[in-house]
């Protein structure tokens, strides 16, 4: 599988702006964490992007990852994707075992919560963004209330990486691809 192929899935699946720069910036935190180590960044890359291509069309649980599976496999996909796409949520009972699924996991919900820190900035830009910002705003529990922040401490434990580290981590990954996000600013 290739990024082309991934963007292909994704964009007949997804319409929708907003989930289509969610898989991005899920896609570049990937990347970053395949650096960090050392590991396969289009493999995972490749995973970011496709890990809620059916969420559009398939939004209840447990539709959202089944049938994205099941549309997978028919389109001949690796397993190895397959389940890590599914593993990503918890619902689907699956266990994530490998180190691209548990970042997967792990940087899924705060890519969301940088995204809404951004967007409360009065540039609008992610590159005004730090660290800091974020875990002032993570805090604020009804400050981006639908962000699952105890997935986020998990994941980051299963990860091994401190909370700032693993803030650091996917917000540098974001700012990378900010045009792309459209939180380059105004």
């Amino acid at each position: 599988m290739n990024r082309e192929q991934a963007w292909e899935l994704l964009t007949e699946y997804t319409k929708n702006p907003n989930l289509i720069k969610h898989a991005l910036a899920v896609e570049a935190a990937l990347r970053a964490y395949a650096r960090k180590f050392g590991e396969d960044e289009e493999k995972w890359g490749i995973v970011g992007l496709v890990h809620d291509f059916d969420y559009e069309k398939f939004s209840t649980v447990p539709e959202h990852t089944t049938e994205g599976a099941r549309i997978m496999r028919e389109r001949g996909w690796p397993e190895e994707f397959i389940h890590a796409m599914q593993s990503h949520a918890d619902y689907s009972g699956l266990r994530r075992d490998s180190l691209m699924e548990k970042a997967l996991f792990a940087v899924d919900e705060l890519t969301g919560l940088i995204v809404a820190v951004a967007l409360v900035r009065p540039s609008k830009s992610i590159m005004d963004v730090k660290v800091k910002s974020v875990k002032k705003k993570w805090k604020d529990k009804a400050f981006a209330a639908g962000v699952n922040r105890q997935d986020i401490e998990q994941g980051a434990a299963e990860l091994g990486v401190e909370l700032s580290e693993h803030i650091a981590i996917v917000l540098e990954a974001m700012q990378g691809i900010a045009d792309e996000l459209g939180l380059a600013g105004q």
